[in-house]
């Protein structure tokens, strides 16, 4: 058995049409020459690269009719010669392939092994993988765009050619140590400062996409609230398009909160009715308002909805920008004050979809789902420490020697070398590639 060599069933493990184990390393073309049996009269080893050929899978017990591809190495996923096996889509089939593979010199793949050895092999960079990852666990279109501009090395390409700007920026600060004799430092400190300042203006603005990037990736929570009786759950029922939530004249109804999820511009809104506010309620009912002021605490949206006169929100600042003010039930009540935001009708449908934009224009500002946004914690980190080595670079600019400055730069290379995973240490690396699954 090659240790170089790794298997896998890179398919869901679920009944359908075709499974795919993949096969990548040394050696496996000698592992899939044992277990295929091409139709026409031409050796595994001779398979030309890129090319699907038909034939017998030997599997213990049973042979399946399937395909099979090589991929030469490097221009395959991995960068290794890689061949797949594409056999039909019973879970139990799939299973017994893999395990020919095994038996004939493979070794099981580890969780994300396959695009770690892409990455150790340069064809994609550790952004790109994690961009992956994030597209195939996506709960959302947003976070799909979001992860593809991972994928497409959008963020490594930002990245890079701010490392690139700042090797120039040590290369001069070398020159200028190398030749004082020169004495060309202190006419470069000016521009030197500049050009560290315009680089940390784009890191601050990747840091500040991370507020939306975070609600593309987790969805924006959206806090339905009010006083008891306004139409809150009639307005979650509507914005979900079915029943929901429990709707009755009495009031007190919803006691605990009711969740529901939507998609806007591809983003998800995770809805949460909650307990009518009111200062006259019974001991439960108190239980539901107290959850209710919870959730209004850590909501990204809150859709404040009135049936009458408008009245403050209990706990919530006037100016709180994630405050939107909803007339309800505008069909059958006089017209509302100028205060309210929009007014609408639940039980109509009424400017719900007006009310969808506000909602989308309170958690993003207007801004598209298409955009590049930092969506992972890891990549805020690292950028959050470059920007504040380079803020203590241009504080040392006219300070300190130059060779002290270069080492707040070096840093700020450094760190954003993480993102990359040009400067990636093992833990780093191991820990994103354990986010995918085996056969990935």
């Amino acid at each position: 058995m090659s240790e170089n060599c790794i298997a896998a069933i890179s398919t869901a493990p679920a009944t359908g049409g075709v499974a795919i184990i993949r096969i990548s390393g040394g050696g496996a073309l000698s592992v899939a020459e044992k277990i295929f049996v091409p139709v026409r009269a031409v050796r595994v080893a001779d398979f030309a690269p890129n090319y699907m050929y038909p034939g017998k899978i030997l599997c213990r017990g049973f042979a399946d009719f399937g395909l099979c591809v090589y991929f030469k190495a490097p221009h395959s996923f991995t960068g290794e010669d890689v061949v797949e096996l594409h056999c039909h889509g019973g879970v139990q089939i799939a299973r017994a392939v893999l395990k020919a593979t095994l038996e004939n010199g493979a070794r099981m793949a580890e969780n994300g092994e396959f695009t770690k050895r892409a990455f150790l092999n340069g064809k994609l960079s550790l952004a790109s993988a994690e961009g992956m990852a994030d597209m195939i666990n996506a709960s959302s279109l947003a976070e799909v765009r979001a992860g593809a501009m991972l994928y497409a090395e959008k963020l490594t390409n930002q990245v890079k050619k701010l490392q690139s700007s700042l090797k120039d920026i040590l290369a001069g600060i070398a020159a200028d140590i190398d030749y004082p004799e020169e004495d060309v430092a202190a006419t470069r400190l000016p521009d030197v400062r500049g050009s560290i300042s315009d680089i940390d203006g784009a890191v601050c603005r990747m840091i500040n996409s991370y507020g939306i990037g975070k609600k593309i990736k987790n969805g924006v929570t959206c806090a339905l609230c009010g006083a008891p009786n306004v139409g809150k759950s009639s307005l979650l029922n509507a914005l979900l398009g079915y029943d929901k939530a429990i709707v009755s004249p009495h009031a007190g109804t919803t006691r605990d909160a009711v969740e529901g999820s939507i998609e806007i511009d591809g983003i998800t809104y995770n809805l949460v009715d909650t307990a009518g506010i009111r200062e006259k309620a019974d001991e439960i009912e108190e239980i539901g308002i107290s959850i209710a002021k919870k959730v209004m605490q850590s909501a990204d949206v809150i859709v404040y909805v009135c049936e009458g006169a408008y009245v403050p929100l209990e706990g919530v600042d006037e100016d709180d920008e994630r405050l939107i003010k909803v007339f309800n039930k505008c069909d059958i009540s006089p017209a509302a004050s100028p205060e309210f935001d929009v007014m609408i009708s639940a039980r109509t449908g009424e400017n719900i979809d007006k009310l969808k934009q506000l909602m989308a224009r309170k958690a993003v500002g207007g801004a598209s789902s298409d955009g590049a946004f930092i969506i992972e914690e890891r990549h805020r980190e690292a950028l959050v420490r470059a920007d504040q080595s380079l803020k203590s670079a241009i504080a040392a600019v006219g300070v300190y020697p130059l060779d002290i400055i270069s080492l707040d730069i070096s840093a700020a290379w450094s760190a954003l070398g993480e993102i990359t995973g040009e400067t990636a240490n093992e833990q780093i690396i191991d820990t994103v590639f354990k986010k995918f699954c085996v056969g990935k």
